[in-house]
């Protein structure tokens, strides 16, 4: 599997995660403004072993959630990124690929900056471009307007709503809004820019 890259952009670097990080990003995961559209904040075992996730799937696919920080003050400002779901775990009709998420996480303080949409065209010009990714899907919670604003700012369209399989039955975030952005789209958009 090949490194892991360091994309750049405009303002903004996603970049792989260093052992360093692990305080900003368990910081980040335990803060209830940036979490609030999860179902719980992460306890620094938590944060820990999803720092470890995102690291495996690096190893594994050589893409992952990079770390963001801005390019002329660095130090991590949220995670952007791309990631392999498991078929398990998928509750829509999906192609024949593994569906790939797009998703974004910001501390308080960049949020609302132009950072989240920056972060995510990048993102999906690596996948693509390079990757040659077919579909790129997002999912948030129907409440969560900021983030399918989003969404459908970078061109992805909603393409139904399902339950979310990791929670349980009743729970109020269960219900989550699907998007789905195929790669011919995305580059016929790119080519009308």
């Amino acid at each position: 599997m090949p490194e892991p890259v360091t994309l750049n952009g405009p303002r903004l670097r996603l970049r792989p995660w260093r052992e360093a990080d692990r305080e900003a990003l368990a910081a980040m995961n335990a803060d209830p403004a940036v979490m609030r559209h999860f179902p719980a904040t992460l306890s620094r075992v938590e944060s820990d072993a999803f720092m470890d996730r995102i690291a495996a799937h690096f190893a594994a696919h050589g893409y992952g959630f990079w770390a963001l920080e801005r390019r002329e003050a660095p130090g991590v400002i949220g995670l952007c990124g791309l990631a392999r779901l498991p078929w398990e775990t998928i509750p829509w009709e999906a192609p024949a690929d593994p569906p790939v998420e797009i998703g974004w996480r910001l501390a308080p303080a960049f949020q609302h900056q132009g950072y989240a949409e920056e972060a995510a065209r990048i993102a999906l010009a690596h996948g693509f471009g390079p990757l040659a990714l077919r579909e790129i899907v997002a999912f948030t919670l129907p409440g969560n307007i900021r983030s399918w604003g989003l969404m459908e700012r970078l061109g992805m369209r909603r393409a139904g709503a399902f339950e979310h399989p990791r929670l349980p039955e009743g729970h109020p975030m269960r219900r989550h809004l699907l998007y789905r952005l195929r790669r011919l789209d995305w580059i016929e958009a790119t080519l009308g820019e």
